[in-house]
């Protein structure tokens, strides 16, 4: 174990932490019965049994926020919502890193709209992250 911890890099950051984590659970339900219930002409023509989405995916529901509302604002919701559950003044903030599958736009950067709702420094680092479903694990 000793020659493996030699050969793992040192972290350099020394004035970075984690507070806390916030999330956003979005408030429709979509069972997988309730897309099948939808999908039962074609079972039926192609003649499928119902309850194969879920066994085939593992995945029971599905969760959506309102029609157009946007992945940035949400986003901007939970920086703020981190902001107040740590008591860390915006204007303390270095830089924001914006990892989602998702974006408002192709340009400007999600992360920039992110930045400006959440009312964050204008000399703050503004960085979007997008690596297919990877985008949260590699902003990280």
């Amino acid at each position: 174990m000793a020659s493996l911890n030699r050969r793992l890099p040192r972290l350099r950051y020394e004035r970075a932490c984690v507070e806390a984590f916030v999330g956003d659970l979005p408030p429709h339900v979509i069972t997988s019965d309730e897309i099948e219930a939808r999908l039962a002409p074609m079972y039926e023509r192609l003649g499928l049994p119902a309850g194969r989405l879920e066994l085939m995916s593992g995945i029971r529901e599905r969760r959506a926020y309102d029609p157009g509302v946007l992945p940035g604002q949400i986003s901007a919701q939970t920086v703020r919502r981190a902001l107040e559950v740590t008591g860390i003044d915006a204007a303390e903030i270095g830089a924001i890193i914006h990892g989602s599958v998702c974006r408002d736009q192709l340009e400007p950067a999600t992360a920039a709209g992110v930045h400006h709702a959440a009312g964050l420094p204008a000399d703050a680092l503004v960085l979007d992250v997008s690596n297919a479903c990877l985008g949260v694990l590699t902003g990280w």
